[in-house]
């Protein structure tokens, strides 16, 4: 099944959140490092959400920026 991803930024605790449907309280967490959080699914273990905390310190950094996890995007197509 294919999802979308939703962004929503939450500028007083600066958390960038990166959802793939809305978060529930099964979710297990994990810090996969550099103060990421990946919440996952409890049956398949599957990433649902990040939460990628001090996002707007990580932006004025001057190296780039990287998720720890992998991805294949694609366009949607209507």
């Amino acid at each position: 099944m294919e999802t979308s991803l939703a962004f929503q930024y939450d500028r007083k605790a600066d958390i960038l959140y990166v959802n793939t449907r809305p978060p529930y309280p099964e979710q297990e967490s994990e810090e996969l490092g550099d103060e990421i959080i990946a919440r996952l699914n409890p049956v398949t273990e599957e990433i649902e959400n990040l939460e990628i905390l001090f996002f707007s310190t990580r932006l004025l950094r001057s190296s780039l920026f990287k998720v720890p996890v992998s991805a294949h995007l694609y366009p949607v197509t209507a």
